[in-house]
């Protein structure tokens, strides 16, 4: 409530300003008032000096003081002359019918006389004449005083006047700063008001979305860029807070995905495990088992053990591409090269089942990435075509590679998906047919694993495809510029 009835800062400071211009006016006026009386004082003091060294040099040429005729040569009326020994006695005063007897070596033009060679006062009482005088006074060299007085009377008055003129000026010079002061002083209060309320936002915590114009002046534009550096500070705090509550979220993301990936590993071990575990202890408990039927059994393990390795070696990479990218080495690398070999890798297999690889792809491609993990993609892919496409052709060839980006097109011949499995054909254990599936011995991270080594590399793959026509991915990974040109 306080706060309200203040006065206003530009009221304030406007109240500041003019009593500040007030009283320097003030001290000048003063000052020249008193110069201006000094100065008319002195050009008084020095046509009574020029008659004092008149009536000097008439007494050293042997003239009576009473004879030296001084009716033209001054413009003061009553003139009063007086001569002063050098021990102060008057020895002559033309006002005076008889010589005072006190001595005058008090009085200050004398005084200045004696010790300066000339010297006057302003406005004494003469207590021989009960009159008031401007005396002026000059020492000859033999130490008498000739001393020069004029009455105050009202035109005298008006000579030593001090011209007021000035103080006309003065004052509307006041006035002139006084007008500017007040719009001087409304528009920093304008500033300091819109400082004021940005202050008070602050303190409240409210959002600065935008600012009020200032004047166009150093102080609006120092303003300006207060409170625009404060919007930016607040909007990258914003986005710092943004991106860690998103940290925060995939942190947590992380964890949720690592916790179902523990759960689904060990829902995923068990059939492996149990069926070895089946296989051992009937052996054990049959040691006449004849040797075909130990041989089944055998093989049983070393099938569920194969699978065991698949996939531990498929959740080790996983976690190797979840605990962060910045634990992958990377360099310049052949894509060309990796799918080729990967291919060739293959072939056998698919020769075995009756599978064409078609890879199209000719020119030298280079990424900068990991060779193991980008061979992952290719080798999980043909694994997955071989393995649960239901076709007979596997064909690669190159989309586009230009701008820094490559992209290249994945496709089988099969039986393809239901369009409802398509989304989630990338999720971790997400099988369409869980017991063929196993029965292929799939480990259902394949795909997982091709989606997360492409994302390491700044990467990407989407699938499309319909019941009967095969499945076509299209994966999308960066490029080197300048290694390879539009196809």
């Amino acid at each position: 409530m306080a706060s309200r009835n203040r006065v206003p800062y530009s009221r304030r400071l406007f109240l500041w300003l003019l009593g500040y211009s007030l009283l320097l006016i003030g001290a000048f006026v003063a000052f020249q008032y008193h110069r201006e009386k000094e100065f008319k004082a002195g050009e008084i003091n020095a046509q009574l000096q020029l008659i004092n060294s008149y009536i000097l040099t008439e007494l050293s040429e042997g003239v009576k003081p009473r004879d030296i005729r001084l009716d033209e040569f001054h413009p003061f009326d009553d003139l009063r002359v007086s001569i002063i020994a050098a021990d102060g006695k008057v020895l002559y005063d033309n006002s005076l019918d008889s010589l005072p007897s006190s001595n005058h070596l008090d009085r200050s033009e004398i005084q200045q006389a004696m010790r300066h060679g000339s010297g006057f006062a302003q406005r004494r009482h003469s207590s021989s004449t009960g009159t008031t005088y401007f005396y002026s006074a000059r020492r000859s060299p033999d130490g008498c005083i000739v001393r020069t007085a004029v009455p105050y009377t009202l035109s005298f008055d008006d000579l030593l006047r001090a011209d007021y003129g000035f103080l006309w000026v003065m004052g509307l010079i006041a006035l002139a700063m006084c007008t500017l002061g007040c719009f001087a002083t409304r528009r920093v209060g304008e500033h300091i008001s819109r400082l004021n309320r940005f202050a008070t936002s602050v303190e409240n915590g409210e959002q600065i979305h935008g600012i009020e114009p200032f004047p166009r002046d150093e102080l609006g534009q120092i303003s300006s860029n207060i409170i625009r550096i404060y919007a930016r500070l607040q909007q990258a705090n914003a986005e710092r807070d943004a991106r860690h509550r998103e940290a925060l979220h995939q942190q947590q993301e992380k964890e949720r995905i690592k916790k179902q990936l523990t759960n689904n590993i060990n829902h995923e071990l068990k059939t492996p495990v149990a069926a070895v575990r089946v296989c051992v202890e009937t052996m054990l408990e049959h040691p006449d088992m004849d040797a075909a039927r130990r041989r089944d059994f055998l093989m049983r393990c070393l099938s569920g053990t194969d699978r065991l390795q698949r996939l531990l070696a498929d959740v080790s990479l996983i976690t190797r591409m979840d605990d962060g990218c910045d634990s992958i080495v990377r360099s310049a690398v052949n894509l060309t090269d990796i799918i080729r070999s990967t291919v060739d890798e293959h072939r056998p297999v698919a020769d075995a089942r009756g599978f064409v690889i078609d890879c199209r792809l000719g020119a030298p491609l280079t990424v900068v990435g990991n060779a193991s993990l980008l061979e992952a993609v290719f080798n999980n892919l043909i694994d997955n075509a071989i393995s649960y496409s239901g076709g007979d052709r596997i064909t690669i060839w190159l989309i586009s590679a230009v701008e820094g980006r490559i992209v290249l097109g994945f496709s089988d011949n099969g039986h393809g998906v239901e369009a409802e499995h398509l989304p989630r054909l990338f999720e971790r254990f997400y099988r369409i047919d869980k017991g063929r599936s196993r029965a292929a011995g799939g480990t259902g991270l394949g795909l997982s694993i091709v989606k997360n080594a492409l994302l390491i590399h700044g990467g990407s793959i989407t699938v499309a495809g319909s019941s009967g026509d095969g499945l076509k991915f299209r994966i999308v990974i960066p490029g080197r510029e300048g290694d390879f040109t539009k196809n």
